[in-house]
């Protein structure tokens, strides 16, 4: 859909010290993200893109790896080059057996 263009990895393979940015909305955070991810909603990108370290590895992930596809094609027209799509978003993050909590640290769910 995004073209083979866009640098990927699967949820399985996402380095736990890489800078995983969750761009779901508010309510499907809520109910459950993975432990480390940073929360930058897609539709706040713009106003908010500084907060995206660019000399690091960044990992762009939502819940099925549309919309973090657009954030990284995005992200890469505007400079960033350590980016990369988690391919099936949180759905497969979740099969394949990461956790994924809430903000309270409890177990969550993908929304």
């Amino acid at each position: 859909m995004f073209g083979a263009s866009l640098p990927s990895m699967p949820a399985s393979a996402v380095p736990d010290d890489v800078y995983l940015l969750d761009v779901r909305e508010d309510d499907e955070w809520a109910a459950g993200h993975a432990p480390a991810a940073h929360h930058l909603p897609m539709t706040e990108l713009p106003a908010r893109i500084a907060e995206i370290p660019q000399d690091r590895d960044v990992a762009v992930i939502c819940r099925s790896g549309g919309r973090s596809a657009q954030v990284v094609g995005y992200l890469m027209r505007n400079g960033w080059d350590q980016v990369r799509n988690v391919d099936g978003g949180m759905g497969d993050w979740a099969a394949a057996g990461r956790p994924v909590v809430t903000d309270d640290g409890q177990p969550g769910r993908v929304a």
